[in-house]
């Protein structure tokens, strides 16, 4: 299977029919757990989803959201599964890193099945930036150093090692021509948030990401993006960042972005989040919300998303046999 493919296979998923509303269930202290630390993916989706939601009346009081980071989300999930599996009022911000760490065993002694699958709130593409400082200007400079000198680039993640962030880079480097991608020299941190501080402090000298945790750094002036992993330029503001793929790198990697529930949480429970959180990907002031952070269409809800989950996963197990064999 061609690498540039691997995200566009995972998007052919059967349509979903919305279930019941569920009428006999409300949160009374509604939690969303980011895995992160803040200023990371994780971050965003469970404040601005509880932001949003409760703009609109979707929930009857404020999120509250808690950081919980470590090993790539494994301590999160580790959490939810052994000592709140059956709580209601909680969901867990998800992504492509969740379904990376699970396809590569990285949470030891938990699958993808402890938990239940939500909804997906958009899909946010990867990039790779450096410091505004930086003398590097694209892509091709940066992996052409790598070759030179694997040593005198550190790429800075959101992920662990093996994570999602970190296999973006791999997915990169190997298109760029990169022979040994062992040798990319890849460094992991609890959230995009620090990862970019460790960029700014010259730490180290390029991030891997996705858009939506650099947009705020790129408004500020402080990161430039080289690269966005998307198969065309992105719309509205985020045009004006250049594809690898216009740099001669064929390099795709898409980011999906949702919420997984404890194992245990009630039918009705679990049919008030799904039905709720779909209400919100549905409203205007979303796709609003979606256009400023730069996340692309993804409609997924619960057993289509839970299907989508499992495939996610085994592509990923595909995709990193293929990069590190």
């Amino acid at each position: 299977m061609r690498k540039t493919n691997i995200f566009a296979a995972l998007a052919a998923v059967a349509a979903f029919a919305a279930p019941a509303l569920a009428q006999d269930f409300t949160p009374e202290n509604p939690e969303c757990i980011a895995p992160a630390n803040p200023g990371g993916g994780w971050d965003f989706t469970c404040r601005q989803v509880g932001k949003s939601m409760q703009d609109l009346g979707l929930i009857d009081s404020t999120m509250q959201v808690v950081n919980l980071a470590g090993g790539g989300g494994g301590v999160a999930f580790a959490e939810v599964v052994n000592k709140r599996n059956d709580e209601n009022d909680l969901i867990v911000a998800a992504s492509t890193a969740t379904a990376t760490r699970l396809a590569t065993g990285a949470y030891p002694g938990n699958t993808m099945d402890q938990v239940r699958w939500l909804a997906t709130i958009g899909a946010d593409y990867g990039v790779i930036a450096v410091s505004a400082a930086s003398e590097i200007e694209t892509l091709p400079q940066l992996i052409d150093q790598i070759k030179a000198d694997p040593t005198s680039i550190a790429i800075a993640g959101g992920s662990a090692v093996g994570g999602w962030d970190h296999l973006k880079v791999l997915i990169a480097a190997q298109a760029g021509g990169v022979e040994n991608v062992r040798s990319v020299k890849y460094i992991a941190f609890d959230g995009g948030g620090e990862a970019v501080t460790q960029l700014l402090a010259g730490s180290v000298q390029a991030f891997s990401g996705d858009i939506s945790e650099a947009k705020g750094f790129v408004d500020s002036g402080d990161i430039k993006v080289i690269a966005v992993l998307a198969p065309e330029r992105l719309s509205g503001d985020f045009n004006k960042f250049p594809t690898a793929m216009e740099q001669g790198i064929e390099a795709v990697g898409a980011n999906w972005r949702g919420f997984y529930a404890p194992g245990n949480m009630s039918d009705a429970a679990y049919d008030y989040w799904v039905t709720q959180i779909k209400t919100l990907y549905d409203s205007p002031e979303w796709k609003e919300v979606m256009a400023a952070n730069g996340l692309e269409p993804l409609d997924l809800q619960g057993a289509a998303f839970q299907e989508f989950v499992a495939g996610s996963v085994a592509k990923i197990q595909t995709l990193t046999a293929e990069i590190t064999q």
